[in-house]
């Protein structure tokens, strides 16, 4: 893959990182949409609510700034070191007390909103409901951590509804903002960090490469924040350093590879979408397990438009999965379903519910398998409750 564009995507939220154009246009068009339900004006002014979460445990919520000052962004070497903004979601002690979780603060999501076709209201998008609380006890004990990477030029408030049911579930997941690679980052303070890197990609020749390396670096440091020698110690209590797993949507997902390749802590990934912008090593992951779960398409079916998925997954020397969802498309695997359903954009043929429904199931499936040793009989193979889940090289 030798080129990288950026377009503000009706259906598909915002920027994204794509295959170069040759191959794109190789690929078929795909099943029709499903059409967009009717938007009314009392609806368009109300804030959604998000998918309640399905695990036994309330969740909790905490804000995590963070500034890794030994290393310079790529982005903006001008500036003081590389900044992150870290969700943690928890398991909480018990449900009720603290305050309703924000989703995103009001500039993120009027910047995302900018992204979209009219009719989307920032204010609107921000105050979309939560499931978790801040300011409340976590549950007793340790718990393992999932660390989750969004797409490129979205936040990671777009992974809410997988991250709340993780850590219903038992998971602390720390949902991670990488500086200047999405439309907008709120830093304590007041400031906003917009996309510089969409530019550099677009307009500079930079390659994707440099995205996942630099994620990779993001996540070693968020793992020596919460569980290294000097730790922040609130969160570091609550994590089982042992068992400690990565996921990501788009180059997130992609990212999760590269994170593995250079962090031994890291013992299984998921790629949500994500296209591979560099090939693993003649070692592979080191015989840690691995999930690819993508559309059921043109682009991530075996001999597919996006060929870094047969290559990887050649090159895959442990437990792996290749699963494809039909009817999906890029931004099933995040709150996009969510998010387009509210406000009246156009959607994929599978329903919001089952976008939801089944990419939580399998990601959770695949961390309790790997990360907690229960066997989850889903991965199998096809199941008769999830028709739309197809598994590739069985």
């Amino acid at each position: 893959m030798s080129r990288l564009t950026r377009a503000a995507l009706t259906a598909l939220l915002t920027c994204s990182l794509a295959l170069p154009a040759a191959a794109a246009t190789a690929a078929p068009e795909g099943p029709p949409r499903a059409p967009a339900p009717t938007s009314t004006a009392p609806a368009a002014a109300r804030a959604a609510t998000l998918p309640a979460p399905t695990g036994p445990y309330a969740v909790g919520s905490a804000v995590l700034p963070l500034v890794d000052r030994s290393r310079t962004d790529p982005w903006v070497p001008t500036a003081d070191g590389r900044a992150l903004m870290v969700t943690l979601h928890y398991p909480a002690a018990r449900s009720g007390g603290g305050r309703p979780a924000p989703y995103a603060t009001g500039e993120e999501a009027r910047l995302l909103a900018e992204q979209l076709d009219g009719g989307v209201s920032g204010d609107v998008l921000a105050r979309t409901r939560t499931h978790s609380r801040t300011d409340v006890r976590p549950a007793p004990g340790r718990h393992p951590l999932v660390l989750l990477s969004p797409g490129f030029g979205v936040s990671r408030w777009t992974l809410t509804t997988l991250a709340e049911d993780l850590a219903s579930r038992g998971y602390v997941v720390a949902s991670v903002d990488h500086a200047y690679e999405s439309s907008g980052i709120s830093l304590p303070g007041g400031r906003t960090l917009t996309c510089v890197a969409c530019t550099a990609l677009d307009e500079g020749g930079v390659h994707g490469s440099v995205v996942t390396s630099t994620r990779a670096a993001d996540m070693r440091y968020v793992l020596d924040r919460l569980t290294g020698p000097r730790p922040v110690r609130r969160f570091a209590d609550m994590i089982d350093a042992r068992r400690i797993g990565m996921a990501g949507h788009s180059i997130g997902g992609t990212s999760a590879a590269t994170a593995m390749v250079a962090d031994p802590r890291i013992d299984a990934g998921v790629n949500m979408d994500g296209s591979f912008w560099e090939d693993l090593p003649a070692e592979g992951l080191r015989g840690r397990p691995f999930m690819m779960l993508g559309t059921h398409d043109a682009m991530h079916l075996p001999g597919g438009t996006d060929t870094s998925w047969d290559r990887t997954w050649s090159a895959l020397d442990g437990w792996k999965r290749w699963i494809t969802v039909a009817g999906s498309e890029h931004f099933t695997f995040s709150d996009g379903p969510v998010i387009q359903r509210h406000f009246g954009l156009p959607q994929s043929p599978l329903p919001t519910d089952r976008a939801v429904a089944v990419t939580r199931t399998y990601v959770a499936a695949f961390f309790d398998q790997h990360l907690r040793g229960l066997p989850r009989p889903v991965l199998d193979g096809p199941a008769p409750a999830n028709p739309e889940v197809h598994f590739q090289h069985r």
